[in-house]
């Protein structure tokens, strides 16, 4: 599991870092709303780089090793715009300016790198070490897509958030944003910002849904190398990919069933990994089709709504005489 080259591990991280920096250091330097033209653009050059090493993941380790980097990516994929719902609800509750809201996702995503390169590690040392324990993962995800299915859509309360109260009960916090500043020192004594209360709650996001997305990547392969690459090409055009569809999330009203019906799979193939193995390929199809169908209903039901809707403000807008 561990037999992957250190200059493999030190060079991709090498190079994510190196196009970490090129983001933040030239191209948003300063701090700017982002347009969705723009966002459009970096997801495509994120999306673009991820499926060229996924390309050269096949050349270099066998098709195998590729398809299961691609179904990994699009798993985590799939998963993340889940999050990008609630990053939004976060953003809307404190009133986060939207110049600054590029600032604190890029930071997130580089806590994000730290947190999930530890779970990793962590999960594939425990699964090679106890191997019962692919068992207890796949059980979780039938739980957590069963219950994710059956949960409708709860609301968010940010201020409840362990995290965030215990960051308050501890840190003086000024009462209003110092533009993109994390911290400030003011009359000789250091505050945080309300702009580091959401860095804050936006990790905590991360890591709850990296408890979910992680153990799913495991079901498709247990090469930590894999898994931690996958994960990383996904997440890293998760900042441009919320500029895309935060005004649109609300059109995928079945998106939430297919991400139900993706963890579940994964997990019934997890805990079936012993007594058949369903082919990898064959999950691909599965999630690939399971996600695309979700879609095309969506915005099929909302193209059949949206005349509803415009009829309904019509009315209300000229009401009929009394």
């Amino acid at each position: 599991m561990f037999d992957t080259p250190l200059w493999l591990w030190l060079g991709f991280n090498g190079f994510v870092l190196a196009m970490l920096a090129l983001d933040l250091g030239v191209f948003h330097r300063k701090a700017h709303a982002v347009s969705v033209k723009e966002a459009a653009i970096w997801s495509g050059v994120w999306i673009a780089l991820s499926l060229l090493f996924n390309v050269w993941i096949w050349q270099a380790r066998g098709a195998q090793a590729g398809i299961e980097f691609f179904t990994g990516y699009l798993i985590e994929k799939s998963l993340s715009i889940d999050n990008i719902f609630v990053i939004a609800l976060i953003f809307g509750y404190f009133r986060v300016p939207d110049k600054y809201q590029h600032r604190v996702l890029f930071w997130g995503i580089l806590g994000a790198l730290v947190l999930r390169a530890i779970f990793i590690f962590a999960g594939a040392a425990l699964i090679e070490r106890f191997h019962w324990i692919i068992y207890v993962f796949g059980a979780f995800l039938i739980f957590t897509g069963i219950k994710m299915a059956f949960s409708g859509d709860e609301e968010i309360h940010p201020e409840k958030n362990p995290l965030l109260r215990l960051a308050r009960r501890f840190l003086p916090v000024t009462p209003d944003y110092r533009e993109k500043r994390f911290f400030v020192v003011e009359n000789g004594k250091r505050f945080a910002t309300p702009l580091f209360l959401v860095l804050l709650l936006v990790e905590s996001t991360d890591l709850i849904f990296a408890v979910d997305s992680i153990p799913a990547i495991f079901a498709v392969t247990t090469d930590p190398f894999l898994v931690y690459t996958s994960n990383i090409c996904a997440i890293l055009g998760l900042r441009s990919l919320y500029f895309v569809l935060a005004g649109v999330m609300g059109k995928f009203v079945y998106l939430k069933l297919g991400l139900a019906a993706v963890l579940s799979f994964v997990g019934l193939k997890m805990t079936l990994a012993d007594l058949w193995k369903i082919p990898t390929p064959a999950s691909l199809g599965v999630i690939a089709g399971v996600l695309a169908i979700s879609i095309v209903a969506s915005l099929i039901k909302d193209r059949r709504e949206a005349p509803a809707v415009r009829e309904s403000a019509g009315n209300v807008a000229n009401p009929p005489p009394v």
